[in-house]
């Protein structure tokens, strides 16, 4: 394509932040999950838009967090590496928090790497009082020399409108790099594992979800009786604790079949037709300190 043109956009912050919301929300359809529960992401995930002679990537990273094993060691180099080779970054910031030194430290980062950033001011729709914006805005600007700073609320949609032409002055000239009807370059398999962690992460309790992890053992595309097309597919459930297997499948299994038809629905909703699917648990403990098991998992932090 003539006069085309290709922006990489890291998207950081703290978790909770509204990262993956954000992402979602501008490309359109879901590609990263999303729950209230810190540490959701756990590997960097590209969404892409096209728009116009605009590829737009969007490099959604893990939230900022205390690394505790070589898992959560792997997702702040995830973080790291979402800031190099991009050619902006995008820092949320939840306004209903303090600016924090963890994410001084991301800035002090982007600015090692010359990536300049744009501050989103996300979750504006609840602040009490909407006169505090401006002083906020004032006070932000101290911290860092932002090329831009754009409030908004994700969850709205809220001024999202604003963001797109903030970031066109940093695209590139160039051949894009993905197809212009792909939204994200996930494998299909990782993806339709994450649908059922995301479910395992609203069933779960404190810090159980931590010790999860989920992936696609069989899938097969079958028929009903009736002929209809239908997808098999078979999820494994890794517990890090053996305590764990019996909270995750729950009394008489009621737990485990919840999270089943929560995402069997989506998965239909993937595919376009009926799912049959089928979860198994298993006990693999300190799965998370396993060098060869997170690599299996792409989880190793090795992402390019």
């Amino acid at each position: 394509m003539e006069n085309s043109k290709n922006l990489f956009v890291a998207v950081t912050g703290r978790a909770n932040a509204g990262k993956s919301s954000l992402v979602n929300k501008l490309i359109g359809t879901k590609v990263a999950i999303v729950s209230p529960k810190p540490q959701t992401t756990r590997t960097r995930i590209n969404g892409v838009i096209t728009k116009g002679d605009t590829q737009y990537v969007f490099i959604d990273t893990p939230g900022m967090h205390r690394a505790n094993s070589k898992l959560s060691g792997n997702m702040l180099k995830q973080i790291s590496a979402g800031v190099s080779d991009v050619d902006v970054a995008l820092l949320l910031f939840d306004c209903t928090k303090r600016f924090s030194e963890a994410e001084r430290r991301l800035l002090q980062s982007m600015q090692k790497e010359n990536v300049p950033c744009v501050l989103v001011i996300n979750k504006a729709d609840l602040l009490h009082d909407k006169g505090e914006l401006l002083p906020l805005i004032e006070r932000l600007k101290n911290e860092y020399d932002f090329a831009d700073i754009i409030p908004m609320s994700v969850r709205t949609g809220a001024n999202l409108n604003a963001l797109l032409p903030a970031l066109d002055r940093f695209a590139t000239e160039g051949e894009h790099p993905f197809p212009v009807d792909l939204a994200t370059d996930q494998s299909e398999k990782f993806f339709l594992s994450e649908l059922v962690r995301e479910k395992l992460l609203y069933a779960m309790d404190e810090e159980i979800p931590h010790g999860i992890a989920v992936f696609v053992e069989t899938i097969a595309d079958a028929a009903t009786n009736k002929g209809e097309p239908i997808v098999d597919i078979g999820f494994v459930i890794v517990c890090d604790k053996d305590s764990h297997k019996g909270m995750v499948i729950g009394k008489k299994g009621d737990n485990l079949k919840n999270v089943g038809t929560r995402a069997r629905a989506d998965i239909e909703n993937y595919f376009g037709c009926k799912a049959n699917i089928k979860l198994f648990v298993k006990v693999k403990e300190d799965w998370r300190n396993n060098d060869k098991f997170l690599t299996e998992l792409g989880l190793s932090g090795n992402q390019s």
